[in-house]
């Protein structure tokens, strides 16, 4: 092999060894626990309040309505039970 060509293959080498970095961090970033939980939350966020900062009713109103309906129906168990 030439002097150029030995050259060339560690230039290649070294850009797939900066490549695989960027990719190790990206993959350590995305796995970090605290960056896992931002996502989540900013998914549930998203459901319940729209790009204005307006709540989405349509999605609101039949989680209170189901969270009502529980809670009465626990109740009214409980009073059966007592």
């Amino acid at each position: 092999m030439s002097p150029s060509q030995t050259d060339e293959k560690a230039d290649e080498i070294e850009a797939a060894l900066e490549r695989l970095a960027g990719s190790v961090d990206q993959l350590v970033d995305r796995a970090n626990p605290k960056n896992i939980a931002r996502r989540g939350l900013g998914s549930v966020k998203a459901r319940f309040v729209d790009e204005q900062g307006r709540l989405r009713y349509e999605t609101v109103v039949p989680v209170a309505v189901g969270t009502i309906a529980v809670v009465a129906t626990l109740v009214g168990i409980r009073r059966l039970v007592s």
